[in-house]
Protein backbone atom coordinates (compact mmCIF):
# COMPACT_ATOMS: atom_id res chain seq x y z
CA UNK A 1 0.00 0.00 0.00
CA UNK A 2 1.61 3.21 -1.25
CA UNK A 3 0.42 5.49 1.56
CA UNK A 4 0.63 2.86 4.33
CA UNK A 5 1.61 4.41 7.67
CA UNK A 6 5.03 3.58 9.08
CA UNK A 7 4.82 1.38 12.19
CA UNK A 8 7.77 1.54 14.59
CA UNK A 9 8.18 -0.66 17.67
CA UNK A 10 10.24 0.70 20.59
CA UNK A 11 10.99 -1.89 23.30
CA UNK A 12 13.32 -2.09 26.30
CA UNK A 13 13.30 -2.74 30.01
CA UNK A 14 11.44 -0.71 32.60
CA UNK A 15 13.35 2.57 33.07
CA UNK A 16 15.44 2.06 29.95
CA UNK A 17 14.41 5.36 28.36
CA UNK A 18 11.88 4.11 25.79
CA UNK A 19 9.67 7.15 26.26
CA UNK A 20 12.64 9.52 25.92
CA UNK A 21 13.63 7.85 22.65
CA UNK A 22 10.05 8.03 21.38
CA UNK A 23 9.72 11.73 22.28
CA UNK A 24 13.08 12.46 20.64
CA UNK A 25 11.87 10.82 17.43
CA UNK A 26 8.59 12.75 17.55
CA UNK A 27 10.50 16.03 17.95
CA UNK A 28 12.26 15.31 14.65
CA UNK A 29 8.87 15.33 12.87
CA UNK A 30 7.17 18.50 14.06
CA UNK A 31 5.54 18.98 10.65
CA UNK A 32 4.59 15.33 10.27
CA UNK A 33 1.53 13.37 11.34
CA UNK A 34 2.78 11.08 14.12
CA UNK A 35 1.16 9.00 16.86
CA UNK A 36 2.38 7.09 19.91
CA UNK A 37 0.55 4.02 21.24
CA UNK A 38 1.71 2.79 24.66
CA UNK A 39 1.45 -0.95 25.25
CA UNK A 40 0.52 -0.18 28.88
CA UNK A 41 -2.92 0.95 27.67
CA UNK A 42 -3.56 -2.60 26.50
CA UNK A 43 -3.39 -4.50 29.78
CA UNK A 44 -6.16 -7.08 29.85
CA UNK A 45 -9.56 -6.29 31.28
CA UNK A 46 -9.82 -7.91 34.74
CA UNK A 47 -13.29 -6.77 35.75
CA UNK A 48 -14.42 -10.40 35.98
CA UNK A 49 -11.92 -11.07 38.77
CA UNK A 50 -12.31 -10.20 42.46
CA UNK A 51 -10.28 -7.13 43.43
CA UNK A 52 -8.00 -9.22 45.67
CA UNK A 53 -6.99 -11.36 42.71
CA UNK A 54 -6.29 -8.32 40.55
CA UNK A 55 -3.73 -7.13 43.10
CA UNK A 56 -1.58 -10.16 42.22
CA UNK A 57 -1.38 -9.29 38.53
CA UNK A 58 2.12 -9.59 37.08
CA UNK A 59 2.25 -6.60 34.74
CA UNK A 60 5.70 -7.59 33.44
CA UNK A 61 4.50 -10.91 31.97
CA UNK A 62 3.41 -11.23 28.30
CA UNK A 63 0.06 -12.69 29.37
CA UNK A 64 -0.84 -9.41 31.08
CA UNK A 65 -1.37 -7.75 27.69
CA UNK A 66 -4.34 -7.93 25.34
CA UNK A 67 -2.21 -8.15 22.20
CA UNK A 68 -5.17 -9.35 20.12
CA UNK A 69 -6.89 -6.00 20.67
CA UNK A 70 -3.66 -4.09 20.08
CA UNK A 71 -3.06 -5.92 16.79
CA UNK A 72 -6.68 -5.28 15.73
CA UNK A 73 -6.23 -1.57 16.45
CA UNK A 74 -2.91 -1.32 14.61
CA UNK A 75 -4.44 -2.98 11.56
CA UNK A 76 -7.27 -0.43 11.65
CA UNK A 77 -4.82 2.47 11.89
CA UNK A 78 -2.86 1.05 8.96
CA UNK A 79 -6.12 1.13 6.98
CA UNK A 80 -6.54 4.78 8.04
CA UNK A 81 -9.46 3.96 10.34
CA UNK A 82 -9.89 5.51 13.77
CA UNK A 83 -9.81 3.43 16.96
CA UNK A 84 -11.12 3.66 20.51
CA UNK A 85 -7.95 3.21 22.55
CA UNK A 86 -8.58 1.61 25.96
CA UNK A 87 -7.70 3.31 29.25
CA UNK A 88 -6.33 1.29 32.17
CA UNK A 89 -7.36 2.10 35.73
CA UNK A 90 -4.34 1.29 37.91
CA UNK A 91 -6.22 1.95 41.13
CA UNK A 92 -8.84 -0.69 40.28
CA UNK A 93 -6.35 -2.90 38.42
CA UNK A 94 -8.61 -3.32 35.42
CA UNK A 95 -9.62 -1.57 32.22
CA UNK A 96 -11.62 1.62 32.58
CA UNK A 97 -14.98 2.07 30.88
CA UNK A 98 -13.53 5.16 29.23
CA UNK A 99 -11.75 5.09 25.86
CA UNK A 100 -9.75 7.61 23.85
CA UNK A 101 -10.59 8.23 20.20
CA UNK A 102 -7.45 8.04 18.08
CA UNK A 103 -7.16 9.06 14.43
CA UNK A 104 -4.78 7.36 12.00
CA UNK A 105 -1.43 9.07 11.33
CA UNK A 106 1.46 8.68 8.92
CA UNK A 107 3.85 7.41 11.63
CA UNK A 108 2.72 5.09 14.43
CA UNK A 109 5.15 4.42 17.28
CA UNK A 110 4.36 1.44 19.52
CA UNK A 111 6.13 1.70 22.86
CA UNK A 112 6.36 -0.89 25.64
CA UNK A 113 8.57 -3.36 27.48
CA UNK A 114 7.25 -6.34 25.51
CA UNK A 115 6.24 -4.71 22.24
CA UNK A 116 8.64 -7.01 20.33
CA UNK A 117 7.64 -10.21 22.12
CA UNK A 118 4.62 -11.11 19.96
CA UNK A 119 5.50 -12.30 16.43
CA UNK A 120 2.17 -11.18 14.97
CA UNK A 121 2.76 -7.71 16.36
CA UNK A 122 6.35 -7.62 15.08
CA UNK A 123 5.13 -8.51 11.60
CA UNK A 124 3.21 -5.22 11.48
CA UNK A 125 6.34 -3.16 12.16
CA UNK A 126 8.55 -1.48 9.58
CA UNK A 127 11.28 -0.68 12.12
CA UNK A 128 11.98 -2.48 15.41
CA UNK A 129 14.01 -0.72 18.11
CA UNK A 130 15.39 -1.95 21.43
CA UNK A 131 16.55 0.62 23.99
CA UNK A 132 19.43 -1.03 25.86
CA UNK A 133 20.26 0.52 29.23
CA UNK A 134 22.32 -0.87 32.12
CA UNK A 135 20.31 -2.48 34.94
CA UNK A 136 21.65 -0.12 37.63
CA UNK A 137 20.44 2.92 35.68
CA UNK A 138 17.05 1.32 35.07
CA UNK A 139 16.44 0.48 38.74
CA UNK A 140 17.42 4.00 39.86
CA UNK A 141 15.03 5.54 37.33
CA UNK A 142 12.27 3.18 38.43
CA UNK A 143 12.84 4.02 42.09
CA UNK A 144 12.65 7.77 41.44
CA UNK A 145 9.50 7.40 39.34
CA UNK A 146 7.63 5.07 41.69
CA UNK A 147 8.54 6.98 44.85
CA UNK A 148 8.04 10.51 43.52
CA UNK A 149 5.13 9.96 41.11
CA UNK A 150 3.30 6.95 42.50
CA UNK A 151 3.80 7.33 46.25
CA UNK A 152 5.56 3.98 46.65
CA UNK A 153 7.99 3.20 49.46
CA UNK A 154 11.62 2.35 48.73
CA UNK A 155 11.19 -1.14 50.24
CA UNK A 156 8.17 -1.93 48.05
CA UNK A 157 9.98 -0.80 44.89
CA UNK A 158 13.02 -2.93 45.70
CA UNK A 159 10.87 -5.95 46.56
CA UNK A 160 8.88 -5.69 43.32
CA UNK A 161 12.03 -5.20 41.26
CA UNK A 162 13.79 -8.18 42.85
CA UNK A 163 10.84 -10.59 42.80
CA UNK A 164 9.06 -9.59 39.58
CA UNK A 165 10.64 -6.95 37.36
CA UNK A 166 14.17 -8.36 37.17
CA UNK A 167 13.25 -12.03 36.56
CA UNK A 168 10.60 -11.05 33.99
CA UNK A 169 13.11 -8.79 32.26
CA UNK A 170 15.65 -11.58 31.99
CA UNK A 171 13.08 -14.14 30.85
CA UNK A 172 10.93 -12.12 28.46
CA UNK A 173 12.23 -8.59 27.74
CA UNK A 174 15.97 -9.05 27.20
CA UNK A 175 15.53 -11.91 24.67
CA UNK A 176 13.46 -9.66 22.37
CA UNK A 177 16.64 -7.68 21.64
CA UNK A 178 17.39 -10.26 18.95
CA UNK A 179 14.42 -9.04 16.91
CA UNK A 180 15.52 -5.39 16.85
CA UNK A 181 16.70 -3.72 13.67
CA UNK A 182 18.34 -1.02 15.77
CA UNK A 183 19.68 -1.24 19.34
CA UNK A 184 19.99 2.14 21.06
CA UNK A 185 22.30 2.31 24.09
CA UNK A 186 21.79 5.19 26.55
CA UNK A 187 18.21 5.86 25.47
CA UNK A 188 17.24 9.39 24.48
CA UNK A 189 20.78 10.66 25.12
CA UNK A 190 22.04 8.77 22.07
CA UNK A 191 21.53 11.56 19.55
CA UNK A 192 23.41 9.78 16.77
CA UNK A 193 21.03 6.80 16.90
CA UNK A 194 18.01 9.12 17.01
CA UNK A 195 19.26 10.97 13.93
CA UNK A 196 19.78 7.67 12.08
CA UNK A 197 16.23 6.65 12.98
CA UNK A 198 14.85 9.97 11.76
CA UNK A 199 16.71 9.65 8.46
CA UNK A 200 15.32 6.14 7.90
CA UNK A 201 11.77 7.27 8.70
CA UNK A 202 12.08 10.20 6.28
CA UNK A 203 13.26 7.81 3.56
CA UNK A 204 10.27 5.50 4.01
CA UNK A 205 7.87 8.47 4.12
CA UNK A 206 9.23 9.72 0.79
CA UNK A 207 9.05 6.23 -0.77
CA UNK A 208 5.38 5.99 0.20
CA UNK A 209 4.56 9.45 -1.04
CA UNK A 210 3.71 10.72 2.44
CA UNK A 211 6.12 13.67 2.19
CA UNK A 212 7.48 15.55 -0.86
CA UNK A 213 10.88 14.51 -2.24
CA UNK A 214 12.16 18.00 -1.49
CA UNK A 215 11.87 17.46 2.30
Amino acid sequence: MKDKPIVIGVAGGSGSGKTSVTKSIIQQFTEQSILMIEQDYYYKDQSHLPFEERLNTNYDHPLAFDNDLLIEHINKLIKREQIEKPVYDYKMHTRSEETVQVEARDVIILEGILILEDEKLRDLMDIKVFVDTDADVRIIRRMLRDINERGRTLDSVIEQYTNVVRPMHLQFVEPTKRYADIIIPEGGQNHVAIDIMATKIHTILRERGLIPDSL
